[in-house]
């Protein structure tokens, strides 16, 4: 099984495969997509997808695994997230992967087993559980061999977390929920 792990981002957005067979996990590749910030939204999407398309040819992976969305004061900028988020979602998603995504502090205590560790910390531990050189790197790829590393190695608290995803409904917002939303990113509403 090929996991590809994402740690996404509007600017940099960290990227891992690995490959799990049995108990052993060979890492294939990792690193960032690097995005121009002065760009357009639509013209990083387009960069960050099409840089990712061209590695999800090469490695076929089989399933992707990202950090779950986390609630941010700054609706704009979760917004954006949200198009990057669904943009490699529906890359991966057209070439058939399957789809998961774990929560920062539930990657955190599956590769260090503290939820509260420092993303240094993170990028120690995944570095000695892959067994990889420790290298200068961007946290987002380090961040990304973690998500990746979750999958391929569920704790009991990530498999519940997404047996609990899959079989939980989801609550749909209201329309009075959209209306604010709306009104708190300056729109208006007829």
């Amino acid at each position: 099984m090929v996991i590809l792990g994402i740690d996404p981002g509007s600017i940099t957005t960290g990227y891992a495969f690995l490959k799990k067979v049995g108990n052993e996990i060979q890492v294939l590749e990792y690193g960032t997509f690097h995005a121009n910030p002065a760009k357009d939204l639509e013209d990083r999407l387009v960069h960050i997808v099409s840089e990712l398309e061209l590695r999800l040819d090469h490695y076929h992976p089989d399933a992707l695994a990202m950090e779950g969305v986390f609630f941010s004061k700054n609706v704009k900028s979760a917004l954006v997230l949200g198009h990057i988020r669904g943009a490699i979602l529906v890359a991966c998603r057209r070439r058939g992967m399957t789809y998961e995504e774990y929560p920062p502090r539930v990657v955190k205590q599956a590769v260090t087993g503290d939820g509260a560790a420092s993303k240094e910390q993170v990028a120690n531990m995944i570095f000695a559980r892959l067994g990889i050189a420790a290298v200068e790197l961007p946290l987002d790829a380090t961040d990304a061999l973690a998500i990746a590393w979750t999958h391929a190695n569920p704790a009991p608290l990530a498999q519940a977390l997404v047996k609990r995803r899959s079989t939980t409904k989801k609550k749909k917002a209201t329309v009075q929920q959209w209306k604010d939303l709306i009104e708190k990113m300056g729109g208006t509403i007829q």
